[in-house]
């Protein structure tokens, strides 16, 4: 049974320790990725998929700063709450956390520091957004996959295993930090033990979706970009990406109020009113142009 998803976590916890010590008074997600921080790239990838009931995963330090920014999301049509992760326990311990919140609804997991971009992403997302029966996972090949989840596949494209973080991989396969799960996911979780490194691990919980027989992936080709922005060397390159597609284009990447009038989550009069109240600077100039485009 299929079942659309509506509802969407990004996990922004941690404690920034491999950002040290620009993370000391800063969150890491709340870093600047070129011209806007870093949580709107994953918030506005739910977006894309058609997810406006989203909760933020963040530290008791700096859950206040996300809410000063982010706010209920009701200027971009959103409904965004907060909950608080004390201690980072592993990226499957965000479902327990959620609870109440997933009930036993789909939901779609993104990572804080994932940023994607490409060609048909945004109906590769709806249209798994719309058909989540199990785990959807997607898959890039990476050339370091020792520093990933990593997925075996047979000669048909399904999958035969997961591994987390593997001396020696078996595919160069990784799991990017998006994941779609169908109601069972907090079940799931509930079940996990610990791994050796004392976390609830995200490798775990779609191995027990595969034991299953419901773990679907799907392998994202060169169109699609993948930035997992976890170091300061990951963080200069995603500026720089994000610069030159944003220069040599004239588009802005993961803009939420762009994103948000062109998925139908608010009217062009409501950006209007959003710009009118910006101070005057390239990113609100850019919204004019596109409210002047629009008349």
């Amino acid at each position: 049974m299929t079942t659309q998803c509506r509802k969407g976590i990004v996990l922004a916890g941690g404690k920034g320790s491999r950002m040290f010590p620009s993370t000391v008074v800063v969150n890491k997600h709340l870093l600047p990725v070129y011209d806007k921080p870093m949580i709107y790239y994953p918030l506005s990838t739910l977006m894309l998929a058609g997810i406006a009931d989203i909760l933020i995963i963040s530290d008791p330090q700096f859950i206040g700063q996300f809410k000063f920014l982010l706010g209920d999301g009701a200027q971009w049509g959103l409904k965004i709450s907060y909950l608080v992760q004390d201690e980072p326990r592993g990226l499957a311990d965000a479902f327990l956390i959620a609870d109440a919140f997933i009930g036993n609804d789909p939901v779609a997991l993104i990572l804080g520091d994932n940023i994607f971009h490409g060609q048909h992403l945004s109906s590769l997302l709806q249209d798994t957004a719309q058909k989540v029966s199990g785990c959807r996972l997607f898959g890039m090949h990476v050339g370091d996959p020792e520093r990933y989840g990593v997925v075996e596949l047979d000669a048909a494209g399904r999958p035969l295993r997961f591994e987390e973080k593997p001396l020696r991989p078996r595919s160069s396969l990784a799991i990017v930090g998006l994941y779609f799960y169908d109601g069972r996911c907090v079940d799931y979780a509930k079940r996990l033990k610990p791994s050796a490194r004392g976390e609830l691990e995200i490798t775990d919980l779609n191995r027990l979706y595969l034991a299953a027989g419901a773990a679907q992936v799907t392998t994202l080709g060169r169109g699609i970009m993948w930035l997992d922005v976890g170091l300061a060397d990951a963080l200069a390159e995603a500026t720089n990406y994000v610069r030159t597609v944003q220069q040599r284009q004239g588009m802005m990447l993961s803009c939420p109020e762009e994103v948000a009038v062109n998925m139908g989550y608010i009217t062009v009069g409501q950006l209007a009113e959003l710009v009118r109240q910006m101070p005057g600077n390239e990113y609100s100039e850019y919204l004019r142009n596109l409210l002047q485009t629009d008349e």
